[in-house]
């Protein structure tokens, strides 16, 4: 059985990385959005599998709140402020997608190189999770630098936060309240981003964080 855990948890958590580069390999939003969907049913579950080979139930709860809200939720109010505020183009990325996509692979191999040796002694599913859980992070990181467009940019963030739930779980799980006031604080920080990115449209005509930085530097 340990075996086909490993296995399970291993593949699923892989999955996580793979929807990571999904994302960074987009050049349109909506498909950003529903790779962004994807990572999150897949979050989902791994979180669901983690809650059967560590025999915690509280985990169940962590499980549905990513398949609820960022499985669904968020891509679809995404999804209605994209219309909204009328964007509907390709995705500008600072290097290109060859150069980034290389970086997320050089990335990846760092969070190995880094993580597998530190954990050398801990249980062979947690150390793989983290390893691959901070390959996650790393890649979000990556969107949020190298995206212009800021709804991009909150695609990045949520991926990145997403990293942080696989390793919380990957690691014997977290308190449910902490699980329950995390998932809260996120979706918060996501009205608050959709509040923030109406107003920008609204005093500057754009998203696009480069045009921003433009205008910003003609008011000097």
């Amino acid at each position: 059985m340990h075996g086909l855990a490993f296995d399970i948890a291993h593949m699923l958590a892989g999955f996580l990385v793979l929807t990571s580069f999904m994302m960074l390999y987009q050049d349109r939003l909506s498909a950003l959005i529903n790779a962004l969907a994807i990572q999150a049913a897949v979050l989902g579950a791994s979180v669901a599998w983690q809650a059967v080979i560590q025999e915690a139930p509280h985990l169940y709860i962590t499980a549905l709140l990513a398949l609820v809200f960022k499985a669904v939720v968020i891509p679809m109010a995404l999804r209605r402020i994209i219309r909204q505020l009328g964007i509907h183009r390709e995705i500008e990325t600072v290097g290109g997608t060859g150069l980034t996509m290389l970086a997320g692979i050089g990335l990846v191999a760092l969070a190995l190189q880094v993580v597998l040796p530190v954990t050398a002694g801990s249980d062979a599913v947690a150390r793989e999770d983290i390893a691959l859980a901070l390959s996650v992070v790393l890649l979000g990181l990556l969107m949020m630098v190298t995206r212009r467009n800021a709804v991009s940019q909150v695609v990045g963030f949520m991926s990145l936060e997403n990293g942080i739930v696989l390793a919380a779980t990957g690691a014997r799980g977290m308190p449910l309240v902490v699980e329950i006031s995390v998932a809260f604080s996120v979706l918060i920080a996501f009205i608050v981003v959709g509040i923030f990115l109406f107003r920008i449209r609204e005093r500057f005509d754009t998203v696009d964080v480069q045009a921003l930085d433009r205008f910003r530097g003609e008011r000097r």
